[in-house]
């Protein structure tokens, strides 16, 4: 169970590391005022399309990694002396 702790810590940093410079980027891009709520609740919106197409992202490479892995297992388990 530690080694998905870590995991999920690692993508918490990472995602908050990603925020950071997306927010300035929209900002800076758009010409967004931070100080207005109806603006803040744009990049907020646009960073939430970010992640959930990022995830969608990640689980293709998931399972084409689980795939190829389990390919490549029984492939391995016919070279295996018995």
């Amino acid at each position: 169970m530690g080694k998905n702790r870590d995991l999920i810590q690692i993508l918490i940093i990472v995602i908050i590391g990603m925020f950071i410079p997306f927010l300035g980027s929209i900002t800076i891009t758009f010409n967004l005022d931070i100080t207005n709520t109806n603006n803040i609740l744009k990049i907020g919106l646009t960073f939430l399309w970010f992640l959930i197409i990022f995830a969608i992202e990640l689980a293709i490479v998931y399972v084409y990694y689980n795939v190829t892995n389990k390919i490549v297992n029984k492939k391995m388990d016919k070279y295996k002396p018995k």
